[in-house]
């Protein structure tokens, strides 16, 4: 079933009542199953939510996004015990091989420049040089071909000079709450999946929670990028504004193609993440990405 995004802009009450999530503003109030609910993105500083609610939201692998004072993601709540066999599915990720972990690097920075190279090719824009660096992407990206890649993707990408960086300028800001959201939307996926986030194939950084989430997303990207190019080919706004938030949280509904079949992005993760479990515990080689366009 495909999981609703509930964003909370507006200082708010958040409690339960049986199995409801029930949220209080005051002007109304509303009550959403709480089994309905994928994200749950608390923007507004104000806004009370209680223990009990948060409990039942865990319970339901909701991932619960706080914002900081600049209207921001910045933290995340995520279940760690949802899955049936965790202590099984841990210790064959924490055991997985070094040379297994290059194979798998390999197959998810192929398949990101596949999807940088489909996002090129429908925006008119030159896209063989980045089938040349998928070709030659070897086993743990020895040579750095995901980089390569990268620049040629993000001096073509926009109708506009554009330099990605984090603190960068327009439409960086955009990019950057798209990423963070997909990250959220990667990590409960992988939750769900009974994997460690902290424990990544490629990404290491004893600061950072969430290095298999990292991994994991970068073939995800280019929807954000799609995204993001609708958004600067539609509004006129360079800042945030709660419209422009709201259509980056539509990309988790947007359509995403495997061989045989296509899911919302957000069932797809799921997807990808039960096949990279698989690919630990033994019983796969290779993990599930989707395509860009079918």
């Amino acid at each position: 079933m495909l999981k609703r995004s509930i964003f909370i802009g507006n200082k708010s009450s958040i409690s339960t009542k049986l199995n409801q999530l029930l949220i209080k503003t005051e002007e109304k109030e509303a009550t959403i199953p709480i089994e309905d609910i994928g994200f749950l993105v608390i923007e507004n500083q104000e806004t009370y939510i209680s223990i009990p609610a948060l409990d039942k939201l865990t319970e339901n692998n909701v991932a619960v996004i706080f914002c900081n004072n600049k209207h921001l993601p910045s933290s995340m709540l995520l279940n760690l015990d949802t899955h049936y066999i965790q202590q099984e599915v841990f210790a064959a990720q924490i055991k997985a091989s070094e040379p297994l972990k290059k194979q798998l690097w390999r197959q998810t920075v192929k398949a990101k420049i596949h999807n940088q190279m489909l996002l090129l090719q429908n925006q008119q824009k030159d896209f063989k040089v980045l089938e040349f660096h998928k070709s030659k992407t070897l086993s743990g990206d020895s040579d750095n071909r995901e980089a390569m890649a990268a620049a040629h993707y993000w001096k073509n990408l926009f109708n506009f000079q554009f330099k990605r960086e984090r603190n960068g300028q327009y439409p960086n800001l955009f990019l950057n709450y798209g990423y963070t959201i997909l990250r959220a939307a990667t990590a409960r996926a992988l939750s769900g999946s009974g994997l460690l986030n902290t424990i990544g194939i490629h990404h290491r950084n004893k600061y950072n929670a969430f290095c298999l989430a990292d991994d994991i997303m970068e073939p995800y990207r280019p929807w954000i990028d799609a995204k993001v190019i609708q958004i600067v080919n539609n509004f006129h706004e360079q800042e945030l504004t709660t419209a422009i938030k709201a259509k980056l949280l539509e990309t988790l509904t947007d359509t995403v193609f495997f061989k045989n079949s296509k899911s919302p992005l957000m069932v797809g993760l799921s997807k990808t993440t039960a096949s990279l479990q698989q690919c630990f515990m033994g019983t796969e080689t290779k993990i599930k990405y989707p395509k860009l366009w079918n």
